[in-house]
């Protein structure tokens, strides 16, 4: 259960950093503005806020891979963080798109309901 548990982290660490690239580097080219239905102008209006918006991404991916990295000892980390992406998830679902809740919650869930049974 403690593999399983780990790559369904890694996996969600994975997605992290998928949004980090399509939201700091690709917001504004042809595959952002498609993957997220912009028209350039909003894109290129939005772009730094959507390269924060990465930022973070990215800063929940190194989180989850430092308390997949750490074993045992990282379980709270990744409980704290897989709990974070849930709430952002649904958040995002409600605010932006329900796609989000498919692409970042339901994994999230899903990886912390294994780290949660693999202890």
């Amino acid at each position: 259960m403690t593999t399983l548990a780990n790559i369904a982290v890694g996996v969600v660490a994975a997605l992290h950093v998928y949004f980090l690239v399509l939201e700091m580097f690709l917001w504004d080219k042809p595959f952002g503005r498609k993957t997220f239905g912009l028209t350039p102008e909003f894109a290129a209006a939005s772009k730094s806020l959507a390269a924060n918006q990465g930022l973070y991404n990215g800063f929940l991916a190194a989180g989850l891979a430092w308390g997949r990295c750490l074993g045992a000892a990282g379980y709270p980390i990744k409980l704290f963080l897989l709990a974070g992406v849930i709430v952002a998830g649904v958040f995002g679902a409600i605010t932006a798109s329900r796609k989000i809740l498919w692409v970042q919650a339901v994994p999230g869930g899903a990886a912390l309901a294994l780290v949660i049974l693999s202890r």
